[in-house]
């Protein structure tokens, strides 16, 4: 047992046998030419992968993405709400006069959330970033098809 309170590395170790420190140099590659060294660069040029970005649809209620153009009677595929409403809308502000920010409605639209013919309609589109690429198989794809009919 060794007389010292403490066994940190520094403290009174002036007497104590010191560790091989491991090279810092990697290992040349097998077959290298003698005095070869593996280099690494960090200035190099990357590897981009950078996402990327679409434009969507989605519904005001469920969030969920709709396909294609928005038409009159165009409804969400998951809670079947009607898409050509005000809240839909682009112009759509719940603090602006009538609940819409362009100044050519002359008259409320209600309800907001039901379907209507306004003329000034567009949907709001978003541009979100593709966080997963599409995932094709297509020998998955061809087990499957042997099964539908």
């Amino acid at each position: 047992m060794s007389d010292r309170k403490y066994r940190l590395r520094g403290y009174q170790d002036s007497d104590r046998e010191r560790p091989a420190k491991p090279s810092p140099r990697p290992a040349p590659e097998p077959g290298a030419p003698a005095g070869a060294r593996r280099i690494s660069s960090q200035d190099g040029p990357k590897s981009i992968n950078m996402p990327g970005y679409r434009e969507v649809v989605r519904c005001s209620q469920c969030g969920a993405v709709t396909a294609g153009e928005v038409a009159l009677d165009t409804r969400c595929p998951r809670c079947a709400t009607d898409l050509h409403s005000c809240a839909q809308c682009t112009s759509f502000d719940p603090g602006k006069r009538f609940e819409c920010g362009d100044p050519a409605l002359t008259a409320r639209v209600a309800p907001k959330n039901l379907r209507n013919d306004c003329s000034l309609y567009a949907p709001r589109t978003t541009v979100e970033r593709e966080t997963t690429t599409p995932r094709v198989d297509d020998s998955r794809k061809a087990f499957d098809d042997l099964f539908n009919f």
